[in-house]
């Protein structure tokens, strides 16, 4: 099985912990990792995510992020099949990052994309990857109830 991680997930352990939401998605980040961690999926990483991570101005996130993508057992260039799909994917109302994003798990072949972004996940009929939250993720695929 392959995840794909977007850059939500990986920040949300510096989000307000006061929130019962960003609380449990950030647990959920933690379980996952563990799961990849104990060889039970694999980690994708990629050139959008290490060039938005590059683009972070807080060190410590950036230092944070690298760490966890340290985890990935496989890494995706960003190729024109990518830029076509993300442009195809950006006119139906994705971000420019997001749509490479998408596109780039898509690519990989991913069997899954996660994120914490709300507006994302609904464009989720336009992806031929499944996208989920990680907390979802968590409750139906991993089996544990953060």
């Amino acid at each position: 099985m392959k995840i794909y991680l977007d850059t939500s997930v990986y920040n949300r352990p510096f989000d307000d912990q006061t929130q019962p939401r960003i609380w449990l998605e950030t647990l959920s980040l933690a379980l996952i990792l563990q799961w990849i961690e104990a060889g039970n999926a694999q980690l994708v990483n990629s050139a959008v995510l290490e060039y938005e991570n590059s683009r972070n101005p807080q060190v410590l996130r950036q230092k944070w992020m690298a760490r966890c993508l340290q985890q990935a057992s496989i890494y995706q260039l960003a190729g024109p099949a990518i830029r076509e799909r993300a442009n195809a994917l950006a006119k139906n109302g994705l971000g420019a990052i997001d749509a490479l994003h998408v596109a780039t798990s898509e690519t990989a072949g991913c069997d899954y994309f996660l994120t914490c972004d709300d507006r994302l996940l609904k464009k989720h009929k336009l992806f031929t990857v499944r996208a989920m939250n990680p907390v979802d993720f968590v409750q139906k695929v991993i089996g544990v109830n953060p």
